[in-house]
């Protein structure tokens, strides 16, 4: 059974750092595509940042240089570290994963298991 369970969600002031982790186990993520997704309120799913077997990673334009994302292979845990946060990046974060090795998908419906989501609430 392929569980993803995220962690390190909270809140905090604009321009503060989190850090979420998603722990895989039933599915291994290093030569797989993994993503962060998020929703807002009233929005649709938003893929935030997606990585493959290649280990180049993509971002959405809006988290460009403010976000990393990251496998910890040993630990089969996927990272999203977030730097100066803003309030427009309040949102359930959600990790994702997907059986194909590259060309990792912004689309959600691309993604065959999901963790249950973290929150994430930046303040002004």
């Amino acid at each position: 059974q392929v569980q993803l369970v995220e962690s390190g969600g909270g809140s905090v002031q604009a321009v503060g750092p989190l850090r979420l982790s998603c722990a895989v186990s039933g599915y291994t993520i290093s030569s797989n595509c993994v993503a962060w997704f998020r929703q807002a309120p009233g929005k649709e799913h938003d893929a935030v940042a997606r990585i493959g077997r290649s280990r180049i990673p993509t971002y959405t334009d809006s988290v460009k240089g403010r976000f990393t994302i990251s496998k910890d292979n040993a630990q089969n845990t996927l990272h999203l570290q977030m730097n100066s946060l803003q309030p427009e990046d309040t949102a359930m974060y959600y990790c994702a994963a997907d059986k194909r090795e590259y060309g990792c998908s912004a689309r959600k419906d691309e993604y065959d298991y999901w963790g249950q989501g973290t929150q994430v609430t930046v303040s002004s």
